[in-house]
């Protein structure tokens, strides 16, 4: 059924994942007028912001992303106020890797500067600490903050969209945007025209479409957005019988991420009881519209790593549950948030690259997206240089890093 009210909105969201319903939220509660068009089901499993768990942590290699996580953590709290219920599970967060690991000692470092309060252990202590549930090598090192937790990431969306619908934002599922054009007509702004033939004229435009986002800047400015969709799968793990409590979110099991080949992350059981979510940080790229929908995974590096690190209480014959989700990653693995320019000037402002990482910091972005909209810039002091579009420009990699990439292509899936 057609949309039979207004047509002319002060913003325009193309994508209602978990970004674009966060700036959804932001403009609509600022009072500006916002449509939030999703091309596929509401909630839908096609994307990036679906699912049972992300994590939220502080402890980055690029100390960039702290002033976000940190404002994000106070957002989700301040949005699940306002909803009444919690998307956000708090626990610790555990890294652990070699201890000469570049990218580990990084995160140390970002600990350092932003006084982030953190306990760097040997491999004895780690032991210790978590009472036998990870251990390390002798030659690795753990560091635990108290900055991490799960995020429901489809309850999170659900909560975002309906904040926003309270506020007087106008939602369209099953609504794919065919372009996106300059408005000559009429006051200014941009015509947003939909493969069923309707036209929607919007102040401003927010482009936040996940892995479609490339197809859709090349349609609209004719130009190639640094994004590469990935194919990833998620694996849950069979607790031992006996051993279920201890890694329970409840009992202090923290979410985790190990640095070095492979990259693997995790969070405790919650989602499925009795299971933990154990998996490895990269995928293999394809087209978002004709995808393989799951090769299988290489088990063999993931099995044993679980074997080493959970002391034999975890069963490592094999995942007993897996889900697919896409990535949309930039050759840095940072996000771009920045004015499409062109001849859009500040009309349209681009979001992408954030899989991998970003769910957690989905509030501040929502708040930075809704900002450069309607005002051309964003507050709340982070550093915005590095994600802007053109740094492509000046360099085809991206920001320059002193430690080596994380994500795996095509190897590890």
């Amino acid at each position: 059924m057609e949309y039979s009210g207004d047509h002319r909105f002060d913003v325009i969201i193309v994508g209602a994942g978990v970004m674009g319903s966060s700036a959804a939220y932001q403009l609509a509660k600022r009072g500006h007028k916002t449509l939030l068009l999703e091309q596929f089901d509401f909630l839908h499993h096609r994307g990036s912001s679906h699912g049972e768990s992300r994590t939220i942590r502080a402890t980055y290699p690029e100390d960039y992303y702290y002033t976000m996580v940190s404002e994000s953590a106070q957002l989700w709290a301040q949005a699940q106020s306002e909803i009444g219920y919690k998307v956000h599970f708090p626990t610790q967060q555990f890294d652990m890797g070699p201890k000469d690991q570049q990218s580990l000692l990084s995160v140390v470092a970002t600990c350092r500067k932003h006084g982030l309060a953190h306990r760097v252990m040997d491999s004895k202590t780690v032991s210790e600490y978590f009472s036998g549930r990870i251990n390390i090598p002798e030659n690795w090192i753990g560091v635990s903050t108290d900055l991490g937790g799960v995020i429901k990431p489809t309850k999170a969306v659900s909560m975002f969209q309906t904040l926003a619908l309270k506020n007087g934002a106008v939602l369209r599922d099953n609504t794919k945007v065919a372009n996106i054009k300059k408005d000559g007509e009429n006051e200014g702004g941009v015509i947003v025209s939909t493969v069923k033939g309707e036209k929607f004229h919007g102040k401003k435009c927010i482009v936040t479409a996940g892995a479609w986002i490339g197809k859709l800047v090349k349609t609209v400015a004719g130009i190639e957005f640094p994004v590469d969709p990935l194919e990833t799968t998620v694996c849950y793990w069979r607790i031992k019988e006996g051993h279920e409590d201890k890694f329970a979110i409840d009992s202090e099991f923290p979410t985790f991420a190990s640095y070095g080949a492979p990259y693997v992350y995790g969070t405790p059981s919650l989602e499925y009881p009795g299971l933990i979510k154990v998996a490895v940080h990269g995928g293999y790229l394809c087209d978002p519209d004709k995808r393989p929908w799951g090769p299988g995974v290489k088990l063999e590096e993931l099995k044993e790593w679980i074997k080493e690190r959970f002391g034999g209480m975890v069963d490592t014959e094999g995942p007993v549950a897996t889900q697919l989700c896409m990535y949309s990653m930039t050759p840095d693995e940072d996000f771009v948030i920045d004015f499409l320019g062109g001849e859009f000037g500040k009309d349209v402002v681009v979001g992408g690259g954030f899989s991998g990482h970003g769910f957690k910091m989905a509030p501040a972005v929502g708040r930075i997206l809704a900002e450069l909209a309607t005002e051309g810039e964003a507050g709340g002091g982070v550093e915005m240089k590095q994600f802007s579009l053109r740094r492509f420009e000046e360099n085809p990699k991206g920001n320059a890093k002193e430690y080596p990439d994380q994500v795996i292509l095509g190897s590890c899936l």
